[in-house]
């Protein structure tokens, strides 16, 4: 059977700067890790091929026995046009991803199946299904047990990837109210890998550098810490995620993901507000931690990698300034700014859509890089040019410049990802204007 997954993250058409995509390339964030996976796991009877229009066009005549579109809420339109081309050719059609996680019914509307949430499992019965002629119109994911595991992703993907990616753990426990992976049916449950599992799936990556698909590295310390014991020694490199509360105070898991080979400690610190951060639900985040967390990682020769979101009920419009202060204070190395984007399905989007604020139910407008709600203390206007303006002056020659010979110290891989972070943000800051 000859199978087509498509990773759609429609650009509107736009064709990718070298930049964009030597950044894409280089943190392996493209196709997603799920696409990878599905292709892993599929019986090695069938072939598989992995398309992104990022990079690859479609040949919607090359005859195809099924296929299998994954995407996100920005590209729900380009999705269901390629959706509808193939099934005008009698072709079946699978959708999978945010939005047909959260609008099943709308999606079967485009598509022969729908399959929900992470749910590698049910891909496999959907396979079978399908050969046997009893395709469902819904796979939904399958109540966590023991038996249930995160496949690898050893497969051959076109294009050259720089970066390998894996998975050891999954879900989040903590329910943020503005996330959306989250509030994804089936994505609460956390469970993990076994460690030997995910040190071999390592092992047989061609690539040195590897990016943890993983929400947070830091949620079961101990599982974490026998992970990272078990990967010195086997010359890899990686980016991974983390929350405050963990890298602020637990010392000897930083020292080992240092040991292990990390290069950077991606944090989502959200806001520089305890008010916000409490009326948000971030459990994981205490203000005057981030300190401590970024020094931690910094004394063990890692970078820092920070999100910021700004929309936030409790912002005022001075929440830009006094944010931007206190990041060159702290001194993290790479930020990306986002507006809050109150995703369906999000107790934010329930709350926000109940009270008349949201402005557009357009969803090629979710991305983070537009106002879709009205703010509580400032105008859509001053959300997005506050957020164009953090932009602009964080990622001004000199400090960029200052930033990057900071990371010098740290030897050559942290120095290479702040440089290729920085340089390409400085390049494409016209993001948000």
């Amino acid at each position: 059977m000859k199978i087509l997954v498509i990773e759609n993250f429609w650009l509107g058409g736009k064709k990718l700067r070298f930049y964009e995509k030597l950044l894409l390339n280089t943190f392996s964030i493209l196709p997603s890790l799920y696409a990878r996976q599905l292709a892993a796991i599929t019986p090695k009877r069938h072939s598989v091929k992995i398309i992104n229009e990022r990079y690859s066009s479609i040949n919607f005549n090359e005859g195809y026995d099924i296929v299998l579109i994954n995407f996100n809420f920005s590209s729900v339109t380009r999705a269901f046009d390629i959706a509808d081309t193939f099934k005008q050719k009698n072709i079946p059609v699978v959708l999978s991803g945010w939005y047909p996680s959260i609008f099943p019914n709308d999606a079967k509307n485009h598509s022969d199946s729908v399959l929900i949430g992470k749910n590698e499992t049910c891909w496999l019965d959907l396979l079978e299904d399908f050969e046997n002629d009893k395709l469902k119109p819904f796979y939904g994911p399958k109540k966590f047990d023991k038996t249930i595991k995160i496949p690898p992703t050893n497969v051959k993907i076109p294009g050259f990837m720089m970066t390998g990616a894996i998975e050891a753990t999954r879900g989040c426990p903590y329910l943020c109210e503005f996330c959306p992976e989250a509030n994804i049916p089936g994505c609460s449950q956390y469970f993990t890998r076994p460690v030997d599992e995910v040190v071999d799936e390592i092992k047989s990556i061609p690539q040195k550098t590897i990016m943890f698909y993983d929400n947070s590295l830091t949620v079961n310390p101990t599982y974490t810490k026998s992970l990272f014991k078990k990967m010195k020694g086997l010359h890899k490199k990686f980016f991974c995620n983390g929350n405050v509360d963990v890298l602020a105070h637990d010392i000897e898991l930083v020292r080992l993901s240092k040991e292990a080979g990390c290069v950077a400690w991606l944090v989502g610190f959200e806001s520089i507000s305890q008010n916000t951060i409490d009326s948000i639900g971030k459990t994981t985040n205490t203000v005057v931690e981030y300190a401590q967390a970024i020094h931690n990682i910094h004394n063990n020769h890692m970078a820092v990698i920070g999100e910021f979101i700004f929309g936030f009920d409790t912002d005022t419009k001075e929440v830009f300034d006094k944010t931007l202060a206190i990041i060159k204070e702290l001194k993290i190395d790479i930020v990306d700014f986002s507006i809050l984007t109150p995703f369906p399905n999000t107790p934010l989007f329930k709350k926000l859509d109940s009270n008349g604020r949201i402005l557009t139910k357009d969803w090629s407008n979710y991305d983070m890089g537009h106002v879709v709600f009205i703010p509580n203390q400032m105008t859509p206007e001053e959300l997005r040019e506050g957020v164009r303006r953090m932009y602009d002056e964080f990622y001004q020659l000199p400090f960029a410049i200052k930033r990057i010979a900071r990371g010098l110290r740290w030897g050559i891989y942290p120095f290479f990802a702040i440089f290729m972070r920085n340089l390409v943000a400085m390049m494409g800051r016209r993001r948000l204007s």
